[in-house]
């Protein structure tokens, strides 16, 4: 491993995660109660036995550069190799800010060139999944390929949410699509990508690709390069949407997920906060969740991820919930299939999730419309409001927004976030 370089693209931010790309690009955004997304592939690297890793970030970094800092909790703070962060920047023979992935590396090409090794490995920040590198880069080696994308099958009605590969017998790329409408194959790019480090450079003196999915890969398929794939066969989650982002922490909960963060023998590493152990006091109820260090519940818990530090008080009900770092519920509040952020307070007695009624969210229909309701980073909500299906409650928002409602309907949202 000695021979490649890993460049993760941590720079993206995305509007189907709603309040929770805010205030944080998405691979910071929290999941599993204790981790961060961009935990899984530099967890994934250094587990690979890969400790020269690059981080390209952009949107709303400051979260994620705290996270990271010189890489200890991944033993990436080293003087050779280790974790570096390459800052967006303006200026230069590129004028503006990075405009996708592989535009991103193009303005970094000059470190990429100085790095050791004929390899590179593009990775996307943003994805959750347990994945050994080092069978699909001798894979790539041996073929002699100029890239090698990583695939795995999926839904068919979740295909359009994918680039599709389609593969001949030697596991050549034989056709690539960049999110189909409609498709009969399911093979789909997870956005991992190994290259001949000559070649990625070579490729990219088209200043026209903008994108690895949408423009480099295509462009290598149709022309005269070696594009091969190599087929993953374990978990992976692309979680860019909320519904998407929802089911991946809930999917925790069964018996035996499919995600196994409990593998002494493939160890997720991050950035731990030093926090009391989680209490239960002698009224809580707590069966089948997660629930993370620095917990205080007195109430009721059921199907839920609680990340550090959530306060339950006394008769409140928490389910099928998403709660992250700090956030206070208090006595009598209800929050049912919904995803909090952190630092909110929900006021005693309100309802947060209330009802049947699932009108589609009105700014998001597309993708807020299976029920759940969101609260954004530091809102609070008062005391007795009643909150339906599908609403969007913008980071911020304080108790004075609401005036004097007594429920905001299903579809609504509410706020505004400054982006």
């Amino acid at each position: 491993m000695a021979n490649v370089f890993a460049l993760i693209m941590a720079g993206g931010s995305s509007n189907a995660l709603s309040v929770l790309t805010e205030v944080r690009a998405e691979p910071a955004v929290p999941f599993a109660g204790k981790f961060r997304l961009i935990d899984f592939p530099l967890s994934n690297c250094v587990n690979s036995d890969m400790y020269d890793v690059a981080v390209l970030t952009q949107y709303r970094p400051r979260s994620l550069n705290d996270h990271i800092g010189i890489g200890k909790p991944w033993d990436l703070d080293r003087a050779s190799g280790g974790v570096r962060l390459l800052q967006p920047y303006r200026g230069g023979p590129y004028g503006d800010w990075q405009l996708g992935t592989a535009d991103a590396v193009r303005r970094n090409m000059d470190f990429v060139e100085g790095r050791d090794g004929d390899h590179t490995l593009i990775l996307a920040g943003d994805h959750v999944y347990l994945m050994d590198y080092r069978p699909m880069l001798r894979q790539h080696i041996q073929s002699n390929a100029d890239i090698t994308v990583a695939v795995r099958h999926v839904n068919l009605h979740e295909a359009h949410r994918f680039g599709i590969v389609t593969m001949d017998a030697e596991d050549r790329i034989t056709e690539f699509r960049e999110k189909p409408k409609r498709t009969r194959d399911n093979l789909a790019s997870m956005g991992i990508y190994a290259f001949r480090k000559e070649v990625l450079m070579e490729v990219l003196k088209d200043e026209s690709l903008m994108d690895f999915g949408r423009d480099v890969l295509p462009a290598m398929v149709r022309g005269a390069h070696q594009c091969f794939g190599y087929t993953f066969p374990g978990f992976w989650a692309d979680v860019g949407n909320v519904q998407a982002y929802w089911e991946a922490n809930i999917g925790l909960l069964s018996e035996n997920p499919a995600l196994d963060l409990y593998d002494p023998k493939w160890i997720v590493h991050t950035r731990s906060q030093e926090r009391a152990p989680s209490k239960f006091g002698a009224s809580a109820q707590a069966a089948g969740n997660l629930i993370s260090n620095g917990c205080r519940v007195d109430g009721t818990v059921e199907r839920s991820v609680l990340s550090p530090g959530v306060v339950v008080a006394e008769g409140a009900i928490v389910r099928d919930s998403v709660i992250l770092s700090d956030t206070i519920i208090e006595a009598g509040a209800m929050v049912d299939r919904c995803i909090i952020d952190k630092d909110v307070i929900i006021r005693q007695g309100a309802r947060v999730g209330d009802g049947d009624e699932n009108i589609p969210n009105k700014a998001m229909p597309e993708v807020l419309n299976s029920g759940l309701t969101l609260v954004g980073k530091r809102s609070v909500v008062p005391a007795g409001l009643v909150i339906g299906r599908n609403v969007v409650i913008h980071g911020s928002t304080d108790e004075s927004v609401f005036g004097k409602k007594k429920k905001i309907a299903s579809g609504s949202d509410v706020g505004s976030f400054d982006r």
